[in-house]
């Protein structure tokens, strides 16, 4: 059966109703509708970017002759020549398993016109047959023998030929084994789709073990499985070009691309057919010269599927000028030269874009552009940055502590939530390396101090920084500077708190040159897959603090002070101490002590202190007597538990805005309050309901002052020389993570919409430095992955769904000063918490804290990714833009160069070393030549910045 469309309104007022005696049921509509019956309602359609338009209802009688529609002329369609002024492909989807037309009033019809509203005013009436019998009736599921049909239309953007690399492989694909109908004679829908299938399916290179030609022809209308008494002849699935305009949508009617999944289908296919003359073929379609026809199986890679093959033939077919050209084309190797220069075209317009005739933009994909290169100029204004930074955030200043509080759009709720995970998320850490600290400098800086720094650093920060939402803390790499500076000083005989200070200073003279120098200028040279490959590091990094501090053999004091390699891992040695220790020989345990390469003597004050730190307790503990400090394998078994339990209900929450239990509301508060939730279930549980057990605490000296002052004259010369080169190596440290986390911070993806600060930040953050060397507190600079995961917390975001993947998007994020701010008073009155119960957190909770904060960090690492997609089935691909720009096999090219990188930064962040670790950010800035020198001799460079674009 063919598909009868609209014909002109025209022919439809000149068609005369019979005379004489009651008209025929077929009528009845007609004749109403001549004695001007009112318009029947029409369906609101909203088209995007476009008001919602109401449609009228036009009935027209169904046996009329195909003729072209005056309506849309093609002088209309297509008047300004090359690509027109079309920016989008219409794809309609029409589903319809049970399909038949709403009944007319009353009256029994044998055959009526219906509409299937559209976005024009003209509509598209097919035959449906509405005469049920009496069994027939008894059967149908809804009243009346009538069915529903489901339309669903979207936007298609148009293929980028310049960059996406599936564009030329499918006309590759195509040209290789082509199919193409040329002077096609048949003039209804069926019969011309029937004889591409039938070219399809004789074609000698076709592999496919079962064409059957009915059963790919039922699939492509919307009556398939339909009830008999009511189908609707309609084509599903189409794609067709289109031209917004203040009236209305125009469509081109000279070409329609028809697709089709099946899974009896093995491979893609596609025919072309050129008509002898121009077909009416009902609404949109009044005027077809050329069918696209595009089968593919349903299991295929998001680039690979029926809609892109057909998005790119339709990219194509949008040109009347080439389509011109097919016309006049004799053979099929003129087609197919046709085909070849159209591509050519398009390519080269994606490469310069350009605008159409009425202002359009007709490269619809955003291209990546790198920045400016560098030159000597730009860092020679001295202080130049540091104003415009200043210019910059100073307007806005107020508004850091109004916006979410005062008018629309408050958001105090997520404020106090962020403000919980802010404090737990900077506290916990801070006491974790206060710990690390106490043991690696003998109490000289301990706990008390550390919190005492971060509170104090965090305050001024949230105050006058240029970025509020980047959190400073203090970090592993930090406490390994400490470590060594203790180490120098015990081997010369050297006052720690001045050799301290004077490294300090020494590291923020150097940040305040690079900062009125402009030098972070620089970080436009690390591109994203270095800033995520760098990132990846520290995450790891957290993992194996938790993993290490675990299970480890070994411990801090039996590594002699020449190898400080444990300085990355938490003091705690639980399964070591409580599971190994006591139930084998010392002998034992210090043979595999020696295999392992931590050495054999030991420095039996620091062993002291490191069982004092361990197994102190409060004054409530303190009777339970000695064999308290030697508990059996209890302890090791109930602390792995306590540190997957803790990653298990803080991830759980966090994931549970996901879920559909609870309010929304309710929902995103449990998210957002995860780690609190966790931290303080898991220490209640640890603390209460398994007291006869041991588990391990940071010691605490109340007696402790927490301002010294050094004595910075109490040095040689030759001291503070050394001290200016660890000050400089440290300054490295600083300038590459403050600015590498605040470009995270500041990504695209995130929405930030108030600016940057890069130079002032880095300027505050030597001023913020000094201070704390000068009283021996931390230092502490911008840590990753906080400050992401803070903006994130402060985020509203959307799930979306592109080709059935879904992914989250930021809408906006509300920028403040207010929750670090009073994370940082939160954290300053935690002193007062000491040593109970701040002393009652068991350190694997600690553990189960950095084991959920790498894996909240993970999230979004386009490295992690694309390491993830070599587990992947290639259908489970998600559309990405890489994925639609890049071979596959260029992206893991790509990513077993970046692993490889990666193994680098872990060879010499976690060497057993330390000063191996100390020329870690030379490493870090070494890769810089790398990507710019090294890969694109490897990977071509339009694909390494594909790779590295943000969409």
């Amino acid at each position: 059966m063919g598909v009868d469309g609209p014909r002109d309104r025209c022919e439809s007022e000149r068609r005369d109703v019979p005379a004489g005696g009651p008209p025929p049921r077929a009528w009845a509509w007609q004749r109403n509708s001549e004695r001007r019956r009112p318009e029947r309602p029409a369906t609101p359609r909203t088209v995007e970017g476009q008001a919602p338009s109401l449609q009228p209802w036009l009935p027209v009688p169904r046996n009329t002759a195909h003729q072209p529609c005056q309506e849309y002329s093609p002088s209309i369609m297509s008047q300004n020549g090359y690509l027109e002024d079309v920016g989008y492909l219409k794809c309609d989807m029409d589903d319809a398993s049970e399909t038949r037309e709403e009944s007319l009033g009353d009256e029994a019809f044998d055959t009526v016109n219906s509409s299937i509203v559209s976005g024009e005013s003209v509509r598209f009436f097919v035959n449906v047959n509405l005469e049920v019998q009496p069994s027939q009736a008894a059967e149908s599921d809804s009243p009346g023998g009538c069915g529903l049909l489901h339309t669903s239309r979207k936007y298609l953007k148009l293929k980028n030929f310049e960059l996406e690399i599936r564009a030329h492989r499918d006309l590759d694909g195509f040209l290789a084994r082509a199919s193409i109908i040329l002077n096609e004679t048949a003039t209804s829908l069926d019969d011309v789709l029937r004889a591409m299938l039938c070219r399809l399916a004789h074609d000698p290179n076709n592999t496919e073990p079962d064409c059957n030609v009915d059963l790919f022809m039922a699939m492509l209308f919307t009556d398939a499985g339909a009830p008999t008494e009511g189908k609707a002849h309609l084509l599903s699935d189409t794609i067709q070009g289109v031209t917004a305009t203040v009236t209305g949508v125009q469509y081109q009617q000279s070409w329609i691309c028809i697709i089709c999944t099946s899974k009896a289908l093995l491979k893609r296919h596609v025919c072309i057919s050129r008509l002898v003359r121009p077909q009416n073929w009902g609404e949109n379609s009044c005027e077809v010269r050329f069918v696209i026809l595009v089968l593919a199986p349903p299991k295929m890679k998001s680039t690979k599927t029926a809609t892109e093959v057909g998005r790119t033939f339709a990219t194509m077919f949008l040109d009347i000028t080439f389509r011109q050209k097919l016309l006049n084309t004799r053979t099929e190797e003129e087609f197919k030269e046709a085909l070849v220069h159209q591509r050519q075209l398009l390519t080269m317009v994606s490469q310069y874009p350009t605008l159409g005739p009425k202002g359009y933009n007709m490269n619809s994909i955003c291209v990546h552009r790198s920045p400016q290169p560098l030159k000597h100029k730009d860092f020679l204004p001295v202080g130049k940055g540091i104003r415009e930074d200043i210019a910059r955030r100073f307007p806005v200043y107020p508004l850091d502590f109004t916006d979410g509080i005062i008018g629309k759009n408050k958001a105090v709720g997520k404020y106090i939530t962020t403000t919980l995970f802010l404090y737990f998320a900077c506290l916990l850490p801070t006491i974790a390396f206060g710990s690390l600290n106490d043991e690696n400098t003998n109490g000289a800086i301990d706990v008390q101090k550390t919190i005492a720094g971060q509170s104090i650093g965090g305050l001024l920060y949230a105050l006058f920084s240029g970025q509020p939402l980047v959190v400073l803390l203090t970090t592993a790499p930090l406490a390994l500077y400490i470590q060594v500076i203790c180490g120098i000083c015990d081997d010369y005989n050297l006052d720690f708190n001045t050799f301290y200070a004077w490294t300090g200073l020494w590291n923020s003279f150097f940040l305040v040159l690079y900062a009125i120098f402009n030098l972070s200028l620089i970080m436009q040279l690390f591109k994203r897959s270095t800033e995520e490959i760098i990132a990846l590091f520290i995450s790891i990094t957290f993992m194996l603090d938790a993993v290490k501090g675990m299970v480890k053999r070994g411990s801090w004091a039996s590594a002699p002070r020449a190898q400080m390699a444990e300085a990355w891992w938490p003091v705690s040695t639980v399964f070591q101490k409580y599971y190994y220790d006591n139930f084998g020989d010392n002998t034992d345990s210090t043979s595999l002590v020696s295999l392992l390469g931590l050495g054999t003597s030991l420095n039996t004050t620091l062993h002291t202190a490191l069982n004092t730190s361990l197994l102190a307790s409060p004054p409530e503990l303190t009777s339970m007597g000695r064999h308290a400090e030697h508990p059996g394998r209890e302890t090791a078994v109930l602390s792995l538990l306590i540190m997957l339990g803790t990653l298990w209900l803080s991830y759980t929450l966090y994931q549970f805005k996901k879920s559909p239990y609870l309010h929304p509301c309710m929902r995103e508060i449990l998210s957002d309050c995860a780690l609190p939730i966790s931290v303080l279930t898991f220490s209640l549980i640890c603390s209460y309901g398994f007291r006869e057990i041991k588990m391990s605490q940071f010691r605490y000296n109340p007696s402790k002052s927490l301002f010294d002052v050094a004595e910075m004259h109490s040095l040689s010369l030759g001291a503070i020389a050394s001290a200016m080169g660890l000050g400089f190596l440290l300054s490295l440290l600083f300038f590459i993570e403050q600015n590498l986390v605040a470009a995270l911070a500041n990504a695209p993806e995130n929405r930030l919409v108030k600016g940057t600060a890069y130079h002032w930040d880095l300027l505050l953050i030597a001023i913020i430095n000094s201070g704390l060397s000068l009283f021996g507190l931390p230092w502490i600079h911008a840590a990753y992955p906080h400050s992401p995961l803070h903006v994130r917390a402060l985020a509203l975001v959307e799930e979306r769904v592109e080709n059935g993947h879904i992914y989250e998007t930021i809408v906006n994020v509300k920028e403040t000063r207010l929750t670090s701010l009073g994370a940082s008073i939160l954290v300053g009155f935690s002193l007062l918490l000491l040593p109970f119960p701040l002393q009652w957190i068991p350190k694997p909770v600690l553990y189960g804290l950095f084991l959920y904060i790498a894996l909240t960090s993970i999230d979004g690492n386009q490295l992690f990714e694309r390491v993830a997609l070599l587990l992947k089935d290639q259908t489970s691909y998600p559309p990405t833009h890489y994925i639609r720009r890049v071979p596959q096999r260029k992206i893991h090219y790509f990513t077993g160069l970046q692993v490889l990188q990666l193994l680098l930064l872990c060879a010499f962040g976690m060497s057993t070393l330390p000063y191996m670790k100390m020329i870690f950010p030379l490493i870090m800035i070494a890769m810089i030549p790398i990507r710019y020198n090294l890969l694109p001799r490897i990977i071509e460079a339009k694909y390494l910045d594909a790779m590295d674009a943000e969409h």
